[in-house]
Order: C-alpha cells, then sequence, then structure tokens
C-alpha cells in the first residue's frame, strides 16, 4: 500500500498521486482537499482526516474508506464502488448515484440521496446509522435508502422526505409516527419481506462499523414508496 501525506498538497497533486498509483493508498492528514478518488476503478484508498467536496464523484468499483467525516456531494453520479465513513457526511450524499453503496456510521446533511435511479442490475444503496437533514430522496427514481435512527430517539429524517419521488424506496427505523409527506410518498410499517430485502445491506453496514445487524435489524421500520397517484413521474417517464 502507497502511503501518501496530503498536508501541503493542493488538491490536483493529491489527486495526481491517487491516480499514479498501481497500488491501494493510504492518505494522511488530509483536509479539505476536492476531488478525491473521483472516477476511481479497481483500487481502495483508505483516507485519515477530512476529505473535501465530491469525494468519489464518478466512482467506478474502487472502495473508499474515510476514518473521520466527509464534506458535501460525495459519491456525485457514481456508477459502483463502495464509499465507507465512519463520521458524518454533509448536504447532497450520493447525488444522482447510479451503483453502488455508500455507508454512513453517523448522520448526513441535506438533500441525501436526491436523483438516485437504476437500471437493470445497478441498483444504488445508500445507509445511514443516524439522522438527515431535510429532503431526503428527493426526485428518488430508483435505489435504496436505509435510515437507522440510531442514537436518537427523534424521526431520524427532516421535512419534505421524498418530494417529488417516483421510484426506489426508502426505509425509516423508528418508533415515532412519520407525518407531514409529501402527496408523492406512500408511507406504510415494512413487512418482513421488506426487511429481508435490506438484510444484507444492513449486515454489511454492520460489519463495517463493528455492531450487530440483529440489534437492530429487526426493530420497527418505515417504507416509504411513490404514490401510485403521483404526478411526477409522468415527467420523467413514457408511461
Amino acid at each position: 500500500m502507497k502511503t501518501i501525506s496530503a498536508q501541503n498538497l493542493d488538491f490536483k497533486e493529491l489527486n495526481r498521486q491517487v491516480k499514479a498509483s498501481t497500488e491501494d493508498v493510504c492518505i494522511n492528514d488530509c483536509y479539505g482537499q476536492r476531488f478525491v478518488g473521483s472516477a476511481l476503478k479497481g483500487k481502495k484508498i483508505t483516507i485519515n482526516g477530512t476529505p473535501g467536496n465530491a469525494l468519489g464523484a464518478y466512482l467506478d468499483g474502487g472502495v473508499i474508506e474515510v476514518n473521520g467525516n466527509v464534506q458535501d456531494a460525495v459519491g456525485d453520479t457514481m456508477n459502483c464502488g463502495k464509499i465507507i465513513v465512519h463520521g458524518n457526511a454533509g448536504d447532497a450524499l450520493g447525488y444522482a448515484m447510479r451503483g453502488g453503496g455508500i455507508y454512513v456510521r453517523g448522520n448526513s446533511g441535506y438533500r441525501t440521496g436526491i436523483h438516485m435511479k437504476e437500471y437493470k442490475d445497478r441498483k444504488p444503496v445508500i445507509v445511514i446509522g443516524g439522522k438527515v437533514g431535510s429532503f431526503l430522496g428527493e426526485y428518488l427514481a430508483g435505489g435504496i435508502i436505509v435510515v437507522l435512527g440510531l442514537d436518537t430517539e427523534d424521526v431520524p429524517v427532516g421535512n419534505f422526505t421524498g418530494t417529488g419521488m417516483h421510484g426506489g424506496i426508502i426505509l425509516i427505523r423508528t418508533n415515532k409516527e412519520l407525518v407531514g409527506l409529501p402527496s408523492q410518498v406512500m408511507a406504510e410499517l415494512a413487512s418482513a419481506k421488506d426487511l429481508e430485502a435490506i438484510n444484507p445491506y444492513i449486515t454489511e453496514f454492520a460489519g463495517y462499523f463493528g455492531m450487530k445487524a440483529q440489534s437492530f435489524s429487526k426493530d420497527k421500520f418505515y417504507i416509504l414508496k411513490p404514490n401510485a397517484k403521483n404526478p411526477y413521474k409522468q415527467l420523467y417517464t413514457a408511461n
């Protein structure tokens, strides 16, 4: 594994060194450099610090693990691969992602998972361990978003969850009743079949962060789906 200190490097030079490496990379002292791991494939990057915006943008099969927090637009339009964050994430996490998985131990900001989409066997997945800000899954077209709400007794999502949603599903672990959802969304208690479908992702999340999936995978979840009468669907599909 190649080790790089980012302490005195701007984002262009840091990314040049990462892309030039023929082996996995460990980046130390990373604070604010943008676009780290963009379009990465065939390698793993381990980051100690807080990378800047657009970490893993257009990720194409690589793996990025961050021992710290991340900023905005992580995984922007990623195709496949994994991003694992041991802290919190900023806004627009997973914007327009088309495949792969993002796993965040802590909280995420506003507009998490907006414009996510799927095609054939490409199904993007975001699992948030804590809570998220408003506009979760805005204009969601496909994929899976799971919010576990660990370490909070409140509803772990903000306002306007699923606004404009016309595909995909959102699962929220909470004992509180979900209120104030937009008309494009239908919410109901998740069935055993629903939970079975997401169990592999919860198990994967638990494995990354040293937890036991059984401790929360059978708790009360709500599942949010597009309303069958959703007027937004006709704006994006031919049917």
